[in-house]
């Protein structure tokens, strides 16, 4: 009776917060989409659509949580060679992970790298008990956190950014504690623009692709859980002066980062068009844009029986996390091995035949069980439908055997 009494009132709470929250639900990414560009050193808006419209803000949590981590490293709580112990309710996470084991133990600067990088759940929960003494009295930490750097619309549950219902933020305050991370963890920062890191001999490589390819970006971090979509904080430097982005709610990994490159450089061009620019009036001007975002999000592809088009704020579930890796992405497999080192070099050989495709590539190689046996799939993914057939064709010419694979999510 006391668990069905529970799950009534969980229910009840649900439909209040979808009320509350996401009143509007005609147009799913209309009620989806939100966005903000501030200059990095007053905090000027230099664009603007939906800034405190509240979402879940998926794995930029993890901004947060390095925050912390910073924190007790200027304090001298720990340092970079600290040693942190891996508990049972680390290992129980979702991935995207280390899959490390109980009693394992890792230092902190490669979880600060696993972080950025692989956005790694197991790591965070471990540096959540590093710190905390256990991880919800870390989210408890992180909230009283996030009102002393005025990010009065956000609260946190966990570590990580793993769906919970509770845990919100909007635009603007994600880009707050961007701009604070940059001015009082400085020293640190440049971990964000890590591209790649190893991990026990295995190379991980961002999730990060758009600091990639735009000019100037340096960092900082990828989101996505199916009920948010596709979210992203970015900053960039050019000309001595920085910029930071957040889109909440991208239709598709690659939208949101051409998105976050066109809102990006409308900030740049407006850092030189004075103080009249500093109102109200951005957001009016950027909203007369959004029926454009919107018909551009519609024209991408996405997966059948995906739930990154639904409307926009739902209680997320918590088997739908895919752990900040991008279901949109299709890739080829070109071969399946015992071991680890076998695979990599098998998928990185085969991207050398890829011609200009290669700039898009990523080796991914999946582990995965046989039987009773583990293999390894050599795969690069990142790529759309119409890149994965053609590097197809590309390396069946090249006598390489490939084959296309669909999305996951």
């Amino acid at each position: 009776m006391l668990r069905h009494i529970t799950g009534l009132v969980g229910r009840a709470l649900m439909l209040m917060t979808i009320l509350v929250l996401a009143p509007h639900t005609a147009h799913a990414r209309d009620d989806r989409y939100a966005s903000i560009v501030v200059d990095a050193d007053n905090g000027n808006v230099l664009y603007a659509v939906n800034p405190d419209r509240r979402s879940y803000p998926a794995s930029l949590t993890k901004v947060m949580t390095l925050y912390l981590l910073f924190d007790a490293l200027e304090q001298g709580k720990l340092t970079l060679n600290s040693r942190m112990p891996v508990s049972a309710h680390a290992t129980r996470q979702s991935p995207s992970k280390l899959n490390l084991k109980v009693g394992d133990r890792i230092d902190v600067e490669d979880a600060v790298l696993s972080l950025v990088t692989k956005s790694a759940n197991d790591v965070a929960v471990v540096v959540a008990e590093a710190i905390g003494g256990s991880e919800d009295d870390f989210a408890e930490m992180m909230t009283r956190k996030a009102r002393q750097l005025g990010m009065n619309s956000t609260t946190y549950r966990n570590a990580s950014g793993l769906p919970d219902m509770g845990q919100i933020s909007t635009p603007r305050d994600q880009a707050t504690l961007a701009r604070a991370l940059v001015r009082h963890h400085g020293r640190y920062y440049h971990y964000f623009s890590t591209r790649q890191f190893n991990w026990q001999g295995q190379p991980i490589s961002t999730h990060n692709r758009l600091m990639l390819r735009y000019q100037g970006a340096d960092g900082i971090k990828t989101g996505y859980i199916n009920a948010s979509g596709f979210n992203l904080i970015a900053s960039a430097k050019r000309d001595g002066k920085r910029i930071v982005g957040v889109v909440f709610g991208g239709n598709t990994a690659g939208w949101r980062d051409n998105n976050m490159a066109q809102i990006l450089d409308k900030g740049f061009a407006r850092l030189g068009r004075g103080a009249e620019m500093r109102s109200a009036a951005i957001e009016e001007e950027d909203r007369a844009d959004l029926d454009k975002l919107i018909a551009s999000a519609a024209s991408e592809p996405t997966n059948k029986g995906s739930n990154t088009a639904r409307a926009s704020f739902k209680a997320p579930a918590a088997d739908q996390d895919v752990g900040d890796a991008d279901p949109d992405s299709w890739g080829i497999q070109v071969g399946a091995f015992g071991d680890y080192k076998t695979s990599h070099k098998a998928a990185s050989t085969a991207a050398k035949k890829l011609g200009a495709l290669v700039s898009v590539a990523t080796v991914d190689v999946a582990k995965a069980k046989s039987g009773k046996q583990v293999v390894y799939r050599s795969r690069l993914t990142g790529f759309t439908e119409d890149q994965a057939r053609a590097a197809c064709k590309r390396l069946t010419k090249a006598k390489q055997a490939c084959k296309v694979v669909q999305p996951t999510a």
